[in-house]
């Protein structure tokens, strides 16, 4: 509550503000799941250990788990992604299925749905194996159509781009998106940002930048950096989430840093999910962006605690 007090927020009126806030978003979904067991000895037929199975979760991962993240905080999603005509997909569809989330996965029955499968013993993830393809073109296209269809429905939209395959039409989403007059947030990936031009925010991590703009040797040099590369794009804001160096937002106005509020850094894998889903429900309620990118922090700061794949309620947000 001390964060909502700094903020100057009157929390029933922000958590009604977040009900009534609807987020599209679009992109890869992925199963994450677990499996937790304990290890004591090492395998006689090869230098590595046995890990003795003992339970298995699972858990939505990718875009899925934004969405995930916008229902906890209290706001209203939709999800448009394409996944195989499989089991996993209906996994997914299980775990998705809570009242505040709209769900339009159209499956692809040339693909299997993106499955990533992490063997943790002892608190320790001891291997990750990856199941993945792409889906096809005529799939992707269909999504467009329907994208282009709800997307004026929505107050802000949210791409989720994990490199699978699913945002082939991102430059088309990002000008159907602005055209109807929506802030568009995009998870980006890979070395060539060009296809996220006119975006309204990209939230790379601290390693995802470098392979962008290079090296930097100094704050001051990662600020000039950052600016080049916001005005290139033409980008109205970028924020670069740095671990445990907290996050920086780069904007028209100049440069804003937080600091990490996490207690306890107990596993980061999903923490952008949060991330982005907080920046996006916060910005969807007309909130301005360094208070959108304070909650964001504050919601970080809360699944970092966790293990796994996990999402930051509004509860627990409001109580930072």
């Amino acid at each position: 509550m001390r964060l909502i007090q700094e903020l100057k927020l009157d929390s029933h009126k922000l958590a009604t503000d977040l009900s009534q806030s609807r987020v599209l978003v679009v992109g890869d979904v992925m199963l994450d799941r677990y499996w937790f067991g304990d290890t004591t000895r090492i395998s006689p037929e090869a230098p590595v250990p046995i890990a003795k199975i003992e339970r298995t979760e699972e858990r939505a991962g990718g875009a899925a788990n934004v969405v995930r993240n916008i229902a906890s905080l209290g706001g209203q999603a939709t999800l448009l992604s394409v996944v195989g005509d499989d089991e996993a997909a209906n996994a997914l569809e299980q775990l998705l299925s809570c009242a505040n989330i709209k769900v339009s996965l159209t499956r692809d029955p040339e693909i299997t749905t993106t499955i990533k499968l992490r063997v943790v013993a002892r608190q320790q993830q001891l291997i990750r194996l990856d199941f993945e393809n792409a889906p096809s073109h005529e799939i992707l296209a269909a999504k467009l159509d329907e994208y282009q269809q709800i997307v004026a429905n929505h107050d802000a939209v949210i791409l989720s781009d994990y490199g699978k395959g699913g945002l082939a039409h991102v430059a088309s989403m990002i000008q159907l998106a602005r055209a109807a007059g929506k802030p568009v947030l995009i998870d980006p990936k890979g070395d060539d940002y060009s296809k996220y031009a006119g975006a309204s925010l990209l939230t790379p991590n601290r390693s995802e930048l470098r392979q962008v703009i290079g090296d930097w040797q100094s704050e001051q040099s990662l600020v000039d950096k950052a600016q080049a590369l916001r005005q290139r794009l033409s980008l109205d804001a970028l924020l670069v989430t740095r671990s445990e160096e907290g996050m920086t937002l780069f904007h028209h106005e100049g440069t804003l840093h937080q600091a990490t509020l996490a207690r306890e850094v107990y596993d980061v894998s999903g923490a952008g999910d949060t991330v982005i889903a907080t920046l996006g429900l916060a910005l969807a309620t007309k909130l301005a962006m360094p208070i959108a990118m304070s909650l964001a922090n504050a919601a970080a700061g809360v699944v970092v605690g966790k293990l796994g794949t996990a999402v930051c309620s509004q509860q627990e947000l409001f109580a930072v």
